[in-house]
């Protein structure tokens, strides 16, 4: 019923048949990108800063969206680029999403001084700024993936545990749950078979939208130099790389990228924002 009524939704349908396309490409990297970028055998030196729709001196290389200014094939990057943020977007969301839930659950099920205590950790995290939470973790964490991706669930779970336990404090005054607890059933099993499932439609549309946060984040901390090393390379460490080539008119080494990352953000958003829709059809005017 849910994915009928989401079909119905076109603008929701190309968004998300877009994200699945640039999911397939990024996924398919080695095998469909002309170069492995940050495969110094295969950078093509002597063919740096070539344009876009440019063919190498021999003939043989169609350099579809240009290289930059170390000989890497600007489309390799991006398809590349993607698989970093991709997996830094999607990984993060859910497993601050995990942590959410576990904070959330416990907070309206318990309630009490449990419920407070929590409650104040998580005002206490969303009453600061996002990024300057996370500037602070790398400086302390360092940079790489991992402590990107660590960064990241640290200053988004707190958002998913404040939805879950508003969604759970409704459902927990309900007679079915009265009843479940009056039948001695123990408190994991009636929050996560009866209270959880009810709590499940604004916490997709969350996560959708956390996913896009914390991918534009991510480019942002990487853009700054924070974020990954240049080993490890984002679509915001390539716009990063190709800034200082833009006075020199050499736009592609940093527009493209910054296009793959607006689309890519812009995809996961529509998404979200027609799930929204469907889930709570009251809001389709």
């Amino acid at each position: 019923m849910l994915a009928r009524r989401f079909l119905r939704r076109h603008a929701g349908v190309a968004a998300a048949a877009f994200l699945l396309l640039l999911v397939l490409l990024a996924a398919l990297a080695p095998l469909v990108a002309p170069q492995d970028p940050y495969d110094l055998g295969q950078v093509w030196i002597m063919e740096n800063e070539r344009p876009p729709l440019s063919r190498s001196d021999d003939g043989r290389r169609l350099f579809l969206l240009g290289t930059d200014g170390a000989g890497r094939d600007m489309a390799s990057a991006i398809l590349y680029g993607l698989r970093i943020s991709l997996a830094i977007g999607i990984g993060s969301a859910l497993v601050a999403l995990l942590l959410g839930i576990v904070v959330g659950l416990a907070a309206a099920y318990y309630g009490g001084r449990i419920d407070a205590a929590l409650m104040r950790i998580v005002d206490v995290q969303l009453s600061l700024p996002t990024i300057l939470v996370a500037l602070v973790l790398l400086a302390v964490l360092g940079q790489g993936v991992d402590k990107t991706l660590m960064a990241l669930v640290l200053v988004q779970w707190a958002t998913f545990a404040r939805n879950v336990r508003g969604a759970a404090m409704v459902e927990r005054g309900k007679d079915y749950i009265e009843a479940a607890v009056g039948q001695g059933l123990p408190a994991w099993r009636i929050m996560l078979r009866h209270v959880l499932p009810n709590c499940w439609a604004p916490l997709i549309v969350t996560t959708t939208n956390q996913m896009a946060s914390a991918i534009t984040l991510e480019a942002t901390m990487s853009f700054l130099g924070i974020g990954l090393p240049q080993t490890e390379p984002s679509l915001g460490l390539l716009i990063s790389n190709g800034f200082d080539y833009v006075l020199a008119h050499q736009y592609w080494i940093s527009v493209f990228p910054g296009v793959a990352l607006v689309l890519l953000v812009v995809s996961v958003s529509v998404i979200g924002d027609q799930l929204r829709i469907v889930l709570n059809p009251k809001l389709d005017a």
